[in-house]
């Protein structure tokens, strides 16, 4: 009830210049409880208009202050758009993926009951028709082990019928960009994409030297854990998957988002990707009738199909971002040229009754403040 009042007032109100909508808006979160501490990064393609660190790694203020600098989050299934995802485009670009190939083409292994009709194409837009997830930490022994039985996989409806968001499809398409290059995603991922836009606090399986930087997503025994993938699948796959596993600062994903506004290209002007294969990625890819939920190739689109939406209701209609389980989210408006990013670790013993629902209405309320706060130029 206080978390909904504050947001009420902050989405009524008359923006004030500042930080004060959003400072109003991320702290009524660690007082409600959703959060202990959250990193804000609102910009441009060229400026960062906002961004502060509030609150604490953990519930005791005795733990770090969060900075968007130097905090590391698990971005969850923000891994899926900035690795994986990245990483597909630039091996489109380089002709070594296509993406109405099936994905047996690359992954032979694939080749169940009514797979030859999965392509590339419904694997990104989530219409593979494959169940959402399954249990791999539980059912196999190590990485090699859980790919074999998503490689086992057959649709649960035909592909192309429905949307079905799966991190089933994001672990597949992972291992398309290792056949594909001839090397692990991590690797790909970090030499092409994130090496090349200086996200130098990118990093799959952070090191131990990492870890007091980074904010915990769990407790065991009653002590936080931190730097191990909160996805028991994705550790199970070694801590390198196409749907989870990926940590990084606020300021980095802001960078990442930054490149994405400028079709493709780095701070210097020099292109990774082509503007038309990142305008083909972000541009809505799937018909109402296939579900309420929109999605591009990767990323969600608008609508998001939430009763609350993580990206407001002002921004265009050509947004698109995503959401990870920890508690993080990237939204982008290429008409606004605007992006918000906030972390949170949302999963680390969340105090809020609904935790994830107030969550949506923070990110909600923050795509709205920034949309009206930073007016189209």
């Amino acid at each position: 009830m206080v978390l909904s009042l504050l947001l009420s007032l902050c989405l009524v109100s008359p923006a004030r210049p500042g930080r004060a909508p959003f400072d109003s808006i991320v702290l009524s979160g660690i007082r409600a409880g959703v959060y202990p501490g959250a990193a804000l990064v609102i910009g441009r393609r060229e400026t960062i208009l906002v961004a502060q660190g509030y609150g604490h790694f953990t519930w005791s203020t005795a733990s770090p202050a969060v900075s968007v600098d130097s905090t590391l989050y698990d971005l969850a299934s923000v891994t899926k758009v900035i690795a994986t995802t990245t990483s597909l485009m630039i091996l489109v670009d380089a002709g070594k993926v296509r993406l109405d190939d099936p994905v047996s083409r690359y992954i032979p292994e694939f080749n169940g009951l009514g797979t030859s009709a999965i392509t590339v194409r419904r694997l990104l837009t989530h219409t593979s028709g494959l169940q959402a997830t399954m249990p791999l930490y539980k059912e196999a022994s190590d990485s090699a082990g859980a790919l074999r039985l998503v490689y086992g996989q057959t649709p649960i409806v035909p592909p192309g019928q429905r949307v079905i968001y799966s991190d089933l499809n994001a672990i597949l398409l992972g291992e398309i960009v290792h056949r594909a290059a001839s090397e692990p995603l991590d690797v790909f991922a970090r030499e092409h994409v994130f090496h090349p836009l200086g996200l130098d606090a990118m990093v799959f399986r952070p090191s131990r030297q990492l870890t007091a930087r980074i904010a915990p997503t769990g407790l065991w025994h009653g002590h936080p854990i931190a730097g191990v993938v909160n996805d028991p699948n994705a550790a199970r796959l070694g801590g390198v998957s196409g749907h989870a596993g990926l940590f990084a600062t606020g300021r980095d994903v802001a960078r990442f988002a930054q490149f994405m506004l400028r079709q493709g290209t780095d701070a210097h002007g020099a292109a990774l990707v082509r503007a038309e294969t990142v305008r083909l990625f972000t541009t809505r890819a799937t018909a109402p009738s296939l579900g309420k939920e929109a999605r591009a190739l990767g990323w969600q689109a608008v609508p998001t199909g939430e009763n609350v939406s993580s990206a407001g209701t002002l921004f265009g209609p050509r947004t698109f971002g995503h959401t990870g389980w920890t508690g993080t989210s990237l939204w982008i408006d290429p008409e606004r040229d605007l992006f918000v990013v906030l972390l949170t670790n949302r999963a680390f013993a969340p105090r809020a009754h609904r935790p994830f629902t107030e969550l949506k209405m923070i990110r909600g309320g923050l795509a709205d403040a920034a949309a009206r706060e930073f007016a189209p130029r």
